[in-house]
């Protein structure tokens, strides 16, 4: 199976690039084949360290290739989290994420043998701020930029359609993992024992594992290439997160304990608002978003609380 993955190098990028490759260990996968793929990433750079079995391609060598793929997953986009959102920034957010995209489907446009599959990025920011109501992928959403960045770019990559290949869109929660993604950024804070809640910390977060995100894709990829093409369905929504949500409390407390640092530090939603503008509402606004399609799938979760996420070791 060949695969065409935009945003291979990121966190997440590279833990599905390695599964795909038979390198990273997700027991309990429901798939009981040997899962084994020939992994290209698309970039700008084809000078970026990459693993050897991986082969890089540029934006302009997609224009012209005769290359197939039979899956394409479209991940590419600046971290919404990273920076202030000055013009600037919510400028740059958008277009890191809708130029991969239309680039891809300038590609799958001109290709005479089309791909299976665009597995296609999201995320839950698409409802945007609804505190602790239930939303799953039949809720509707509020108006704000989280959304509007998510709408863009589910839009456009949902325009593969006309050309005869589905999208699975993928809406995903904060990935946890002890070595990489949200973890790693705030794991010098808490161990110095500094961390703790953010505002009330009755904000509700939906996160999941960074092995439950690549085993849910995994399961998603085999059932639309299982399927026979008369049930093939044009667009579908997941959300990439687990049944069991948690407030920040919860949250500063588990990582508290796994990381043995005291929890008392409180930053107040005043100051937050001061440091990150209009950014802070991904800090002090909840959403609880359930995984609803995938738990109708029949996918089993591996790490249903904070403290198993962090205990992975791959």
């Amino acid at each position: 199976m060949n695969i065409l993955i935009s945003g291979g190098s990121g966190f997440i990028g590279q833990a599905l690039s390695r599964y795909l490759q038979g390198d990273l260990n997700t027991s309990n996968h429901s798939s009981t084949q040997n899962t084994s793929a020939n992994i290209t990433w698309l970039t700008r750079d084809t000078n970026q360290p990459h693993p050897d079995s991986v082969s890089l391609m540029s934006y302009e060598q997609l224009k012209t290739t005769e290359a197939t793929f039979d899956v394409i997953i479209n991940l590419a986009g600046a971290g919404i989290a990273d920076k202030r959102w000055s013009d600037e920034r919510k400028q740059l957010l958008m277009q890191s994420r809708l130029k991969p995209t239309q680039a891809l489907l300038d590609y799958i446009e001109r290709i005479a043998n089309k791909p299976k599959l665009l597995l296609s990025g999201s995320a839950v920011g698409w409802y945007g701020a609804q505190g602790d109501k239930v939303l799953d992928e039949t809720s509707g959403f509020v108006d704000d930029f989280a959304h509007q960045i998510c709408a863009s770019w589910e839009e456009q990559a949902s325009l593969t359609t006309q050309f005869g290949v589905p999208v699975a869109i993928v809406r995903t929660g904060i990935v946890i993992h002890p070595k990489g993604g949200m973890i790693a950024k705030l794991l010098t804070p808490f161990k110095m024992g500094v961390g703790g809640q953010l505002g009330s910390g009755e904000q509700i977060m939906s996160w999941i594992s960074l092995q439950d995100w690549v085993r849910a894709a995994i399961l998603i990829i085999e059932e639309q290439l299982n399927q026979t093409p008369k049930a093939v369905e044009n667009v579908r929504i997941y959300n990439f997160t687990s049944p069991t949500p948690v407030s920040n409390k919860q949250f500063t407390k588990q990582l508290g304990d796994w990381l043995n640092r005291p929890t008392l530090m409180t930053l107040p939603e005043w100051l937050l608002k001061l440091m990150f503008g209009e950014m802070a509402t991904l800090l002090i606004d909840g959403q609880k978003v359930l995984p609803t399609t995938l738990l109708d799938l029949g996918f089993e979760f591996k790490h249903e609380t904070i403290q198993q996420a962090l205990q992975q070791q791959s």
